[in-house]
């Protein structure tokens, strides 16, 4: 009779939380880098030094012009976007308990889209200022519609129900504006520059005006973290834990909505961020929320980054949209990462 193969042993605590240390450290030096290089590249490369020079000491040139004015408020919207899609993508996984949900699944993108074209169509609003508020009060409405049609059943709100129900509400939304944008041919050439998710275009002011609800969104992701630790363990095991589920579940949509309601509404819908991220940080941080919510708020900044680098790169003098890179890399990205997990299951 042969022996069983031994057990592989478990990870030591101290290995695991040298990774994550490790984790978080590489991808802040990586956000640094790619700041810089935000501000370097472009149809018009500015050499390294003129860029710190226009950082701590501007004058009038035009490179300080470039630098200051177009190039720093696209990278910090990056930055703050990227973050945002990131961790709402790992809490809509965790909430969800789906490792294929995304931050769209709560009708968020749907919402926003379908305001945006009814202010086009209805009333007019021809610029990007216009959009961000329709969009965010979309993003909002849609998100609480669903939330309360996934809590109407005698169960309340859970990962299954509100599911569901994200997926009913987009759809509805989504045949909404397409009904709409395909019987204007103006709101279609209105829409489509924004549907199409970009960081150009958009300047200081508008990073302004959604940066402290993306902060909000944050900080509640970070509260909402250790909770879903909890709802891991099964509904059962967390209440008897003492676990309020309903304030988790409020707080965990709060943050999402923020989060996604105001990246949609900067740049439009930007696809892939949310879906992937979270998952490569597991890889590394394992299942611990606390961990792998801020992680994937820093490797959606890096994604994002990196993709808007690259459109300005592989065009130029023209520009490849955010929003175009990231379906072009994420689709091909994600499917062999599903086939690879996959393998490594059977």
């Amino acid at each position: 009779m042969t022996a069983a193969p031994p057990r592989p042993a478990a990870p030591r605590t101290g290995s695991l939380r040298a990774r994550r240390v490790g984790l978080v450290a590489a991808l802040v030096v990586a956000i640094v880098a790619l700041c810089l290089l935000s501000l370097a590249v472009g149809a018009n490369p500015i050499p390294l030094r003129l860029v710190w020079t226009a950082i701590v000491s501007p004058t009038d040139s035009d490179a300080d012009t470039v630098v200051r004015t177009l190039r720093m408020p696209r990278t910090f919207l990056g930055v703050v976007v990227g973050i945002a899609l990131g961790m709402a993508g790992a809490l809509i996984q965790g909430h969800t308990r789906n490792p294929l949900a995304d931050p769209g699944l709560l009708g968020v993108e749907a919402g926003a889209a379908f305001l945006v074209v009814l202010g086009i169509s209805v009333l007019g609003v021809t610029n990007l200022y216009g959009y961000v508020w329709f969009s965010f009060v979309g993003a909002f409405a849609a998100s609480a519609v669903v939330f309360a049609v996934g809590a109407a059943g005698r169960g309340g709100a859970t990962p299954v129900t509100l599911a569901l129900a994200g997926v009913a509400i987009s759809a509805l939304l989504g045949s909404f504006t397409s009904a709409m944008v395909l019987s204007d041919a103006a709101t279609l050439d209105a829409f489509r520059f924004w549907a199409v998710g970009s960081l150009a275009g958009r300047d200081a002011t508008i990073a302004v005006d959604v940066a402290p609800f993306l902060a909000a969104g944050v900080l509640l992701g970070l509260i909402n973290a250790p909770g879903l630790n909890l709802l891991a363990l099964g509904e059962d095991v967390a209440r008897g834990l003492g676990t309020n589920l309903t304030r988790v579940r409020w707080t965990g949509l709060a943050a999402i909505t923020l989060l996604t309601g105001s990246a949609v509404a900067a740049c439009g819908p930007i696809a892939f961020v949310g879906l992937i991220v979270p998952h490569v940080c597991r890889a590394v941080t394992g299942p611990d929320q606390r961990w792998l919510v801020p992680a994937s708020g820093l490797a959606g900044a890096v994604l994002l980054l990196t993709a808007d680098v690259i459109g300005r790169v592989v065009v130029r003098p023209g520009e490849l949209e955010v929003g175009i890179v990231l379906a072009l890399v994420g689709a091909p990205f994600f499917v062999a990462l599903v086939r690879r997990r996959r393998m490594a299951s059977l």
